[in-house]
């Protein structure tokens, strides 16, 4: 399908534009509201939004808010609309449902690439983008008569750290490294909300708090770390949600921490709500009956519901209604305890401007037309993030990019060369464009284009054989094939056919790529022009194909330009600027065992033990770069204070291109054991053959704190701090110290 976009850039901000006209021409309305007549108080926008949401807590039903604490949020008898929800990680989802009474055709939504293809764009304002992107999305879909499905809360982003690449959901969060995927995770918060200073397009729903990285087994594990761990890894991409993304929501995970489940955790209320904010704390599906079932945890469901409930759980996935009404009457819970979950609930319904006249609201006039996933604003954002979202791994002698002029024919060998794979939280696409389609398409009819998608027959190495060039794309399947709707067990799913597939409730029983990796070698015997293309949701031990084919490019999964993103990547009409944002092992012996949540241990990049494959942070491009003049705007930091990391990059080599420029620190000085190198800031700039340019980095001198366990609190140290500019974490260029004081 082509698609272009004179400006593209343009053609993405008049959403914002209509947006802010329509602010603007609904100005005077609060004032004209205070001169209407309202038949109830929470009616009238004038009012302060704590006494509006108190009246409608007064007005309530104990029934209604018993189903207030559902998925289902409307209040049909005040004329209240739920705002619904959806999965939304990195698409909307919403799949067709064939059968009850909720029965309706699947809606297509733009779909991105998984969060780790996210995460290696090291783009946050790209990331924000997409985000709006889904929000205005939802917003149609809930609004719309043709769909009037309401989906305002999305749940996502997925903020846990890829502590271990064998955990089967690593596919949905963006990396290991908590900076980074706070960052993110803000971004995307942002998006998603809107740049509204009174209303928010869209809610968030961060998954899964806390330290959810094993799927075998995980409505029993413990995830056992000291407060340390929790506070300066496991909880920062929550915490920057909560504090930096201004988000609104989160879902409990299944598993336990140092033995207490999430949803019953004390952390929950003590940290979560009270220090963070949380206005909705969700139980994820199933897991109220879990700790009866599984953890044995609690003797019967109405002890279990009645504990999340007085640990601030305000949404259920689970069933919960019979047993609170059995609690109220029992008097284990008050009518009380309902009014506060209920109250801080509505402050949802109230910032997404349900409470409000639809005049009074920018975004109530997101409907009707034109479907915005058929736009060229939303296509526009799709392809970009999926370019940008791709690795350069190896590039040997300038293999790519392929000559189109030259090339007179070429293999596309492999089981994921004519396919686009969706995951367990992918939505429909309104179309999706394989590599093999992006291929013929870039090339046209003048090229000879061999297709084998395996071996059988002799296909792919005969195919390899008659081509100048042989592209081979291997890598996971996302659901381990087709029917994991059925595949789910008591405690998880069933064990995947291939051992180095994963997906959520079950994790991989091996990195290596099996006998896709020998298709490589056979491809390569026959033909040493082949370009290995990963499409892949997890880190994969290539250590045979990263020491002997000449070039390698990583994708992750999921997008709707997938195809088109490569074809342009291997034939040089974009150039790979992707980062890796997690550290790929060349053997499951380097790492520590699957359940240990202590990082120190050999996990991560600022505690690996030996050489990795790829280290984090790792890519290539098609030009170079260099990187001079390092230049704090300060050699003293105070502890309250911040200075800028200003540092010179040119772009030496002779095509425009992106780099992503990594600030790291090291701790000189500290009292207490620290990681090896931890990423403070980055920034991704593109550059012009020649060109140079200057980056500003910040650094705060509260991100340099550890948590005292003694004094509750973090501590800024009187130290020296080493700072350590490169473009990964193993392959630094330039550094200086700093005296924080």
């Amino acid at each position: 399908m082509a698609l272009i976009v004179e400006n593209p850039k343009a053609i993405m901000h008049t959403r914002t534009l209509a947006v802010a006209l329509a602010l603007a021409a609904f100005a005077l309305t609060p004032a004209l509201a205070q001169t209407q007549s309202y038949k109830y108080p929470f009616q009238n926008p004038s009012l302060p939004a704590a006494q509006r949401i108190s009246n409608v807590v007064s007005l309530m039903t104990t029934e209604e808010k018993i189903g207030f604490l559902s998925t289902d949020t409307s209040i049909k008898r005040l004329g209240i609309p739920s705002f619904g929800s959806s999965e939304g990680i990195h698409g909307v989802v919403q799949r067709e449902v064939a059968n009850g009474p909720y029965a309706h055709p699947a809606i297509p939504t733009t779909q991105f690439p998984q969060p780790p293809g996210m995460g290696a764009t090291w783009d946050p304002a790209l990331v924000r983008e997409a985000a709006a992107v889904e929000g205005h999305e939802a917003r149609f879909i809930t609004q719309t008569a043709k769909y009037h499905h309401p989906m305002l809360m999305l749940w996502g982003p997925q903020a846990d750290l890829a502590r271990d690449p064998r955990w089967g959901r690593s596919e949905e969060v963006y990396g290991e490294d908590p900076f980074l995927n706070g960052t993110m995770v803000t971004a995307f918060i942002h998006g998603l909300q809107g740049d509204n200073p009174k209303y928010w397009q869209a809610a968030s729903l961060m998954k899964h708090f806390l330290a959810n990285s094993n799927e075998d087994n995980r409505t029993k594990t413990s995830s056992d770390f000291d407060q340390r761990l929790f506070w300066e890894y496991y909880s920062v991409p929550f915490r920057m949600g909560f504090l930096d993304g201004g988000g609104t929501g989160v879902m409990a995970s299944y598993n336990g921490w140092n033995g207490t489940h999430m949803a019953v955790n004390p952390v929950i209320k003590s940290v979560v709500i009270d220090k963070w904010g949380a206005n909705v704390v969700s139980s994820d599906g199933g897991a109220v009956r879990a700790l009866v079932k599984d953890s044995h945890s609690f003797p019967d469901q109405q002890a279990a519901v009645v504990a999340c409930l007085k640990n601030g759980v305000n949404q259920f996935l689970d069933t919960y209604k019979d047993e609170t009404r059995a609690a109220l009457k029992a008097g284990t819970i008050t009518e009380a305890d309902l009014d506060e979950l209920v109250r801080r609930k509505l402050n949802v319904t109230l910032k997404l401007g349900l409470l409000d006249p639809p005049s009074m609201v920018p975004y109530s006039t997101v409907k009707d037309s034109p479907e915005p996933w058929n736009t060229a604003a939303d296509r526009a954002v799709s392809k970009k993030i999926a370019i940008e979202s791709i690795v350069l791994l190896k590039n040997e002698a300038s293999t790519l990019p392929l000559d189109k002029q030259s090339l007179k024919s070429i293999a596309v060998i492999g089981p994921l060369a004519n396919s686009v794979h969706w995951d367990w939280y992918g939505g429909t696409p309104p179309y999706a464009v394989t590599p093999l389609e992006g291929i013929q398409k870039i090339l046209g009819p003048e090229t000879k284009v061999l297709y084998a998608g395996d071996e059988t027959n002799h296909a792919a190495v005969d195919a390899a054989r008659k081509a100048q060039v042989a592209v081979v794309f291997v890598g996971n399947d996302p659901t381990c094939g087709p029917d994991m709707a059925h595949d789910w067990t008591g405690n998880g799913t069933l064990p995947c056919t291939v051992p180095s597939d994963g997906r959520e409730g079950r994790d991989r029983e091996s990195i290596d790529l099996g006998q896709q990796e020998q298709l490589v070698k056979q491809v390569y015997a026959v033909n040493p022009h082949t370009v290995v293309v990963l499409i892949s949701s997890f880190p994969f031990a290539i250590n045979w194909t990263e020491a002997n084919v000449p070039a390698i490019l990583h994708m992750a999964h999921a997008s709707q330009d997938e195809g088109t993103a490569l074809a342009e990547v291997l034939f040089g009409d974009a150039n790979p600027g992707g980062h890796l944002t997690t550290t790929w092992p060349r053997s499951l012996t380097q790492l520590p065992p699957m359940m240990d949540y202590n990082i120190r241990d050999g996990r991560t990049y600022m505690y690996f033990k030996g050489q990795p494959l790829y280290p984090f942070g790792f890519g290539l491009s098609y030009t170079s770069f260099k990187l001079s003049n390092l230049k704090p705007s300060a050699t003293r930091l105070t502890k309250d204070g911040t200075i800028n990391i200003a540092v010179d990059i040119t772009n030496t080599g002779t095509h425009t291109g992106d780099e992503v420029v990594q600030l790291y620190v090291q701790h000189l000085g500290s009292k207490v054991s620290r990681p090896h190198e931890e990423l403070k800031g980055f920034d991704r700039i593109t550059l012009t053959p020649n060109e140079t340019k200057t980056v500003e980095i910040p650094l705060e001198a509260e991100s340099l704190a550890y948590w005292n366990e003694q004094q509750q609190t973090f501590i800024v140290e009187s130290e020296p701090v080493k700072l350590l500019i490169g473009d990964s974490s193993a392959d630094i260029k330039l550094s200086t110290t700093i005296q924080v004081r």
